[in-house]
């Protein structure tokens, strides 16, 4: 495994939209290992393989401890709303309000090209929406509400840090 760069939201390649995995092999297997690890590292909750520079459908997403790959990926059916705080590996010291759903119905292939749905809400949910949003070149403050300013971001982290 190998730890792969994380590419700035100043990258052109993130707003191209990536190709479906035709078929899975060593190759997609391969990747699907290196962004684990790099998700890990980076300890984020999501990743998008066009972060890390290839313009595939393939996604990962912590629900709870547990990592779902997502080879792939559409968003099947939604319910509900969120306003919440969120934040990109891509886009480091950028926080905004989005509003997403609050529960997603995803369908995806996992790494032995078997169909499956994954029902994710809440911060799982946002996981979801915003990991597919860039594979179609969308990036999280495109469908922002409120962007944070340097302060308010300032704020918020100081809060958390007295709470531990």
């Amino acid at each position: 495994m190998a730890l792969l760069n994380i590419l700035p939201d100043s990258d052109e390649i993130l707003r191209k939209k990536s190709r479906s995995v035709e078929k899975i092999d060593r190759r997609t297997l391969t990747l699907l290992d290196d962004m684990k690890e790099t998700l890990d590292e980076a300890k984020g909750a999501g990743l998008a393989a066009v972060q890390v520079g290839v313009l595939r459908r393939v996604v990962l997403v912590y629900d709870g401890e547990e990592l779902v790959e997502l080879i792939n990926p559409e968003i099947i059916s939604f319910e509900g709303r969120q306003e919440e705080l969120e934040g990109c590996l891509s886009c480091p010291g950028k926080w905004g309000y989005t509003d997403r759903p609050m529960k997603v119905t995803v369908q995806a292939m996992n790494r032995k090209g078997e169909t499956f749905t994954r029902v994710g809400e809440g911060l799982t949910a946002r996981a979801f929406c915003h990991e597919l949003d860039h594979l179609d070149g969308i990036l999280f403050y495109d469908k922002a509400v409120r962007m944070l300013d340097e302060e308010e971001i300032k704020q918020i982290f100081e809060s958390h840090n007295d709470e531990d």
